[in-house]
Formats: structure tokens, C-alpha cells, sequence
């Protein structure tokens, strides 16, 4: 298995399962895949946030906000692995209760990550809305 494969078999797996939970209203297991080092940083939909305990809190109150995620697809469009950076673009198709309201949307994601002790971790994330 190549670099590349490695990363996305794990950007398939471990990476989607975290994003799951987030929208299942739990933020443990997306802040455990992101960085432990600084930088770290956040351009969101919904908030811009810079360094861990800004990073962690916004998990937290995110995932306050999210339940019963029925559909999470990420299509990805562009990703490329060197060394120990990594990168992934693309669209996420979601399907989510927000605020207590069903809601389907889709987010413009880019997301840089770096590897540490072996395993990948997000350093950043960028997400908007999309109007694809």
C-alpha cells in the first residue's frame, strides 16, 4: 500500500467514523485525531478559532449543537500526501438535526493535516457553505 493509500484508507475510516460522532453530538473522538502541537486552527462555517483550548471548546459546543446525523459523504475532489503533510479537498454531504431542526447541507472542506508519532492528526480545517 502506497503513502497515499495509507492516509486515505485512515481519511475513510478513523477520520470519518470522528465526524460521525461529531454529529451524533459527541466531540471526543474528532478531537482526538486533531493535532496536539501548534499550530492548530479552525475557518469555519460557523466559527474561526486559533489554538488548542480554542479548538477543544469549539468541538465541544458544536457537537452540543448536532444529533441524529442519518448521511455524511465526503466526496473528495483533490489530496496529495509528502512526507509528513497531508491535504484533502472536497465536498461533505450532510444530513443532521441542528438545533434540534433536520437539516441537509453541504460544506466546502479542506483540511491540512501532519503526522506525529506515527499517526495523522489535523492541524487545520477550513469549511463553508457550498452551493453545490
Amino acid at each position: 500500500m502506497t503513502e497515499r493509500e495509507a492516509f486515505l484508507a485512515w481519511v475513510d475510516t478513523e477520520l470519518h467514523d470522528a465526524e460521525i460522532a461529531l454529529h451524533n453530538g459527541d466531540p471526543g473522538p474528532r478531537r482526538a485525531l486533531w493535532s496536539r502541537e501548534e499550530p492548530v486552527s479552525v475557518l469555519g462555517a460557523w466559527r474561526n478559532v486559533f489554538g488548542q483550548e480554542a479548538v477543544g471548546e469549539l468541538f465541544v459546543q458544536l457537537a452540543a449543537r448536532l444529533s441524529d446525523c442519518t448521511s455524511l459523504v465526503f466526496d473528495l475532489r483533490s489530496c496529495d500526501v509528502v512526507g509528513d503533510m497531508a491535504y484533502t479537498a472536497g465536498f461533505e454531504h450532510i444530513s443532521v438535526t441542528m438545533d434540534g431542526t433536520p437539516r441537509v447541507y453541504t460544506l466546502r472542506a479542506t483540511q491540512v493535516y501532519r503526522r506525529e508519532n506515527g499517526a495523522w492528526r489535523v492541524a487545520h480545517r477550513h469549511g463553508d457553505a457550498s452551493a453545490e
